[in-house]
């Protein structure tokens, strides 16, 4: 598909699997997404632009490469937090906005009940980290969030999605381009991908 990168390097798939398991802890589960945060953010930052700088070594004056772009990281509440964690190990320099969204249980909806951000987002790089793709609702509803405040180059993080979900994303915004570790066969009558993982945010705060 157009715009979407599955990442299939062996530490995310193994790590994805291990994070599938019903019978992963609480703290493991929530441990083991913050590293895939880290391990996805690295491949999302692949392409960013470098710029030469002058330094000194404790050897000699040389010129050497630093990143040349601000960014942002946009977890989706809750379960985008465990991954940003992750990402900030990465960057720690990074801005970080917060998007509060949850799915109305009967229409599927996304409701915004919190949202704040940098003010400068469209000076930066904005990656969206959410672990769960599934009807594509809270995605697009954070992208929507993003724009109307000025973002204006954003990339899309996630760990497993399905299909109808990737479809409605890359319709409502075909310039966000999107990183997983996995596209699942389905969805099920409540909307879960099958085999998924579950609920991401209810696993890795011990909430139900």
């Amino acid at each position: 598909m157009a715009g979407i990168t599955v990442v299939s390097h062996p530490m995310v798939q193994h790590k994805l699997t291990l994070v599938r398991d019903k019978n992963q802890p609480t703290a493991s589960f929530r441990a083991l997404l913050n590293e895939l945060g880290m391990l996805l953010c690295y491949e999302v930052t692949r392409d960013l632009p470098l710029t030469p700088v002058e330094i000194e070594t404790p050897l000699a004056a040389t010129i050497s490469p630093l990143i040349d772009k601000k960014l942002a990281f946009a977890p989706i509440l809750r379960s985008g937090l465990t991954f940003v964690e992750g990402m900030l190990r990465l960057m720690p320099t990074a801005r970080v906005a917060h998007i509060g969204l949850y799915r109305e249980p009967k229409t599927l909806a996304a409701v915004e009940y919190y949202f704040k951000a940098p003010s400068d987002l469209g000076e930066r790089l904005v990656i969206v980290a959410e672990p769960i793709l599934a009807t594509g609702n809270t995605a697009v509803a954070a992208v929507d969030c993003l724009k109307a405040l000025g973002a204006k180059e954003i990339r899309f993080m996630n760990l497993i999605c399905v299909e109808p979900g990737l479809d409605q994303l890359r319709r409502a915004h075909p310039d966000v381009a999107v990183w997983t570790a996995a596209i699942d066969p389905e969805l099920n009558e409540h909307a879960y991908i099958v085999p998924g993982l579950g609920d991401a945010g209810d696993r890795a705060f011990g909430t139900s």
